[in-house]
């Protein structure tokens, strides 16, 4: 099939998910298969897709883990937690298409890439980690592992909790190996989490840091790197709106890279929520982006018909 088109598609956290009564391995694979459902169904209408993800709840599980098991077991730095996650959730994503694909009689094969990607060791996040990671405890937990060199924050009266860099992403390590499954045909699962962060030394070599890189940047970036058609982020909402929760809200069919910069600045979009996926989409657009699309997972299907979903247009 000569004309494929290949799409990029960021699945939110909530993906994975659904409710904090549903948090076990078994719930996970449940929701993240009602996702790759739909993907499917995207696959089998003629794209090719490649597939990443949010894994911060899952990072935060690992790192639970260690801190309740530190007087038996070595401590799991930050950028091991973004490998094993990549690796469980991609198994979950490749064993739920593999299902998927037979169902539909697709002759398809998932794979997960294990990805790095460097940021810039000179990068201004690394003077103020912003990114809350782990569990929350209490004060005195806090003030000893600061005396150990982590950075940590009161987060609005729920306890403290760790803070790590946000560095945004420059170069995706594995980029040619992702290009060439694509092209041979391969479902690919890529930059989960946002890639596992690494800088290069001065000799060239590669290591891993204590950070997390946002991956709705990192999907962004990807999606300029393979020259992709579409950057889809699929999040819990089906259209992205202004004036959110008002009673002047608005729901958005399309809009411009201009008019998104104009909403961002009048502050439309909560950090930590939708600011960050409509700055990296901006950002994949004006580095040569074609289009991209917000949408919620369901919808994925109608959207790429022209019936729900906000494009965002150069």
């Amino acid at each position: 099939m000569a004309d494929k088109k290949v799409a990029v598609l960021a699945v939110g956290g909530n993906a994975l998910i659904v409710d904090k009564n549903k948090k076990s391995i078994p719930d996970q694979f449940d929701a993240v298969k009602e996702t790759m459902s739909h993907i499917a169904g995207m696959i089998e209408d003629g794209w090719d897709v490649v597939i990443t993800h949010g894994n911060g709840p899952q990072v935060g599980f690992i790192l639970r883990r260690s801190e309740l098991s530190l007087h038996e077991l070595h401590p799991v730095p930050m950028d091991y937690c973004g490998a094993d996650t990549q690796g469980a959730i991609g198994y979950m994503a490749q064993k739920a298409l593999h299902n998927e694909f037979k169902k539909r009689g697709i002759d398809k094969t998932a794979v997960t890439v294990v990805t790095q990607v460097e940021v810039s060791a000179d990068d201004p996040a690394f003077q103020n980690p912003s990114k809350p990671v782990g569990s929350f405890l209490d004060e005195e937990t806090a003030k000893e592992r600061m005396a150990q060199g982590q950075d940590f924050i009161e987060d609005a009266g729920r306890g403290w909790r760790r803070v790590v860099p946000s560095p945004l992403p420059m170069n995706i390590i594995e980029v040619s190996a992702i290009k060439k499954l694509i092209e041979g045909g391969f479902s690919v699962i890529a930059v989960g989490g946002g890639g596992i962060p690494v800088v290069e030394k001065e000799n060239g070599d590669l290591r891993g840091v204590e950070a997390v890189i946002d991956k709705d940047f990192a999907s962004g970036l990807l999606a300029n790197n393979i020259g992709a058609d579409l950057l889809i982020i699929s999040t819990a909402v089906e259209k992205v709106a202004i004036n959110f929760g008002k009673e002047n809200q608005e729901w958005l069919d399309k809009m411009t890279v201009a008019e998104a910069e104009k909403y961002i600045a009048e502050g439309h979009f909560a950090p930590g929520s939708m600011l960050p996926k409509i700055q990296a989409i901006v950002k994949f657009l004006k580095e040569g982006g074609k289009k991209a699309l917000v949408t919620d997972p369901p919808n994925i299907q109608r959207a790429l018909r022209g019936e729900t979903g906000t494009w965002i247009v150069p």
